[in-house]
């Protein structure tokens, strides 16, 4: 739905938008029957001189029909020069406005010993699964709150955790070398946003943190981890048995994700329907909710996207074959790899809409060999024989830190 010009918070920039976009079909400010149809607020803004008070011009000179019959531009460009010569001044002569509070850039969410965790620390860490939860519960509710609650928690500890232990890191004078930052981030970037490195650094800039500032912060969980290793160096070694079940259950999850590939069937509703005016992202949600309750039914899933869907493949029953994950976004390709096939997910949530998948086949990309990986693993069997001796030596840590929590 156009939104009246009346409305607009920046007249300007809403008229030169239209008027651009007249250009492209000949429509120019109010003098074709068109625009009167298209824009009529437009065309009665022109008509009792509105709009030369905002962009600082005289009124346009009235064009003769045939203008509009043919093209003329160098007319053309010289009223688009005009507009944005009174855009310029309008611009010029318009206060800034103050800011009526202040901004907060970056907030404080925990301090441990005097060392600052911020909320943009936290942001960037939670971002995947808050994208992951948000597509897989449209509606929120308990469940959703529930699980990012855990989560944020979770995070603000890990978080905490690194600063007690970074103290004692820094009284041991040892270092991480680059090249293995350089390698954790990497990998990374690979497990929780398809290798997209691209989408990376968009997550980073949304939450106002820069490459060195993630490249000190997984110096620090690798510093964590580094610690944590040598406080139980004496821990008894990994037997064969050990290590080889420790990488039979972990292989999957170290495995090139870049490299999987998915079959699937899809039906997507969109937020909005052009042939509905009246409906909205809330209805359109209820329609997916209906018929993932006729597929719950035993509805078939073919003749169901061929009746509802609204994309180019519901013609073929939703079959979408052999999609390589980095085709997807990381949230929807961590939820959709991680079902069964078979099992209808969804209705998940995205700004266009809403959509249903049934995996059909899933095929994971190749885990490195043991070899590559046995010093990981090991460690791995390590921590986990010493898990609740970590744990009673970072308690004692976490009671005689000083430690506030502000989120």
């Amino acid at each position: 739905m156009r939104q009246s010009i009346h409305h607009l918070a920046d007249p300007p920039i809403a008229f030169i938008t239209i008027f651009t976009r007249s250009y492209a079909g000949w429509l120019i400010c109010g003098h074709d029957r068109r625009v009167s149809f298209q824009f009529p607020r437009l065309q009665s803004a022109r008509a009792k001189g509105k709009l030369a008070p905002w962009l600082g011009l005289l009124p346009l000179p009235v064009i003769p029909n045939s203008t509009f019959m043919k093209p003329r531009p160098a007319l053309v460009l010289m009223l688009l020069v005009n507009l944005l010569a009174g855009l310029t001044t309008h611009a010029q002569q318009r206060p800034t406005p103050a800011p009526t509070s202040p901004i907060e850039v970056n907030g404080i969410a925990a301090k441990v010993n005097g060392r600052v965790i911020t909320k943009n620390q936290v942001s960037f860490m939670l971002a995947p699964l808050y994208a992951q939860l948000s597509a897989q519960f449209p509606r929120r509710g308990p469940q959703f709150e529930s699980l990012f609650k855990e989560a944020k928690s979770k995070i603000i500890q890990e978080l905490v955790d690194r600063q007690i232990i970074l103290g004692e890191f820094k009284q041991l004078g040892a270092s991480i070398k680059p090249y293995i930052i350089d390698e954790e981030i990497k990998r990374q970037m690979r497990e929780l946003y398809n290798g997209n490195e691209i989408k990376f650094r968009e997550e980073l800039k949304r939450s106002r943190l820069t490459m060195e500032g993630y490249r000190e912060m997984t110096r620090e969980k690798m510093i964590v981890q580094a610690m944590r290793a040598q406080q139980f160096s004496d821990a008894p070694p990994p037997l064969p048995n050990e290590i080889q079940k420790e990488y039979s259950e972990v292989k999957a999850t170290m495995r090139d994700v870049t490299k999987d590939v998915i079959s699937f069937r899809k039906i997507f509703i969109p937020a909005a329907n052009a042939q509905n005016p009246a409906a909205t992202p809330e209805s359109q949600l209820a329609v997916a909710e209906d018929i993932a309750g006729q597929l719950a039914a035993g509805k078939d899933f073919s003749e169901l996207a061929k009746a509802n869907s609204k994309d180019a493949f519901a013609d073929q029953g939703g079959l979408q074959e052999n999609v390589p994950r980095t085709d997807l976004s990381p949230e929807f390709a961590a939820i959709i790899f991680d079902a069964p096939v078979g099992k209808i997910v969804g209705p998940l949530m995205d700004p266009q809409g809403f959509t249903l998948v049934k995996p059909i086949k899933i095929e994971f990309g190749p885990s490195p060999p043991l070899e590559k990986v046995r010093e990981m693993i090991e460690e791995r069997v390590r921590r986990k024989k010493t898990s609740a001796q970590y744990e009673r030596w970072i308690e004692t840590r976490r009671k005689r830190a000083m430690v506030e929590i502000k989120i």
